[in-house]
């Protein structure tokens, strides 16, 4: 069935909206058909032409935020890539017909660090707690030698200041970066990626608790886990305080806003084959 909701894969400066050249809508928010070695492949050319681009990394609770939230769902269509962090928003495009698989921040950051020392890629950690970009630093250049990390910083928990962003984004220039990885909670980190994308030449890539899993701060769900889509319930044990509303909340309107939206798409595609002449 066609995806009867991808109106435009294209953003607003008329780049791809994708890496692939394909995305499919979903609650109104193109999503990537891409894969982790493809979007890290993607990566790797945008390295080459020095724009200020920025990708965001979507899970279901976000895509229901970005429902009650008009600014945070528009800004969407700046992004040059918005990947499928969760492995429904994968399924979701796999049943549509599309090739696409998980793409999640955790991994994608694992990846581009393997993948370091091949290509010369210049990196800069954006975010976390205190003292947690410096630690994921130490742990990168220990199991990535070669790595070539040229900046960390943390800032404050408030929103920065105009000349303390200004003064971030100096020391970015400055260091050469070619992907800047932002591990800030969501919606914030997408805020300050599209507020910064064109005073930077280079990519910004919010990740979110990445960095608390590699640097080791949280431990991450078991690969079995993962695989089984079952990853939320180990963060929701883990943190239930601060994660409750996201998983017991926004999750499961994620499952009924998204089965509203397929059914509504399968009664329009059939009327459409009705009356097709």
């Amino acid at each position: 069935m066609a995806d009867i909701y991808l109106e435009d894969g294209r953003n607003q400066d008329g780049e791809s909206q994708v890496a692939t050249g394909n995305a499919f809508k979903i609650l109104g928010i193109a999503i990537s058909a891409t894969s982790l070695d493809r979007a890290a492949d993607q990566l790797e050319t945008w390295s080459e032409d020095k724009l200020g681009r920025f990708v965001c990394i979507r899970d279901t609770p976000s895509l229901v935020h970005a429902q009650d939230d008009p600014e945070f769902k528009a800004l969407h269509t700046q992004a040059s890539m918005v990947t499928p962090d969760g492995s429904p928003l994968a399924l979701v495009g796999w049943l549509r017909g599309y090739d696409v698989s998980r793409t999640c921040g955790p991994d994608l950051f694992e990846l581009m660090m393997s993948r370091a020392q091949a290509n010369g890629l210049k990196h800069y950690f954006y975010g976390g707690k205190d003292g947690v970009a410096d630690q994921l630093k130490v742990r990168m250049e220990e199991r990535y030698p070669g790595v070539q990390i040229v900046g960390t910083e943390c800032p404050p928990f408030r929103r920065p200041t105009p000349q303390e962003e200004s003064e971030t984004i100096e020391r970015i220039v400055e260091s050469g970066a070619d992907i800047v990885w932002v591990g800030l909670s969501s919606p914030k980190q997408e805020f300050w990626m599209a507020r910064n994308r064109d005073r930077l030449p280079c990519t910004l890539i919010g990740v979110g608790a990445a960095f608390d899993f590699h640097s080791g701060e949280v431990e991450r769900a078991p690969r079995w886990m993962q695989k089984s889509m079952l990853e939320w319930a180990h963060r929701l044990y883990s943190e239930p305080k601060r994660l409750w509303r996201r998983y017991l909340i926004l999750a499961p309107r994620f499952v009924m806003l998204a089965g509203l939206e397929t059914l509504l798409a399968a009664r329009l595609w059939r009327r459409r084959r009705t009356t097709a002449p």
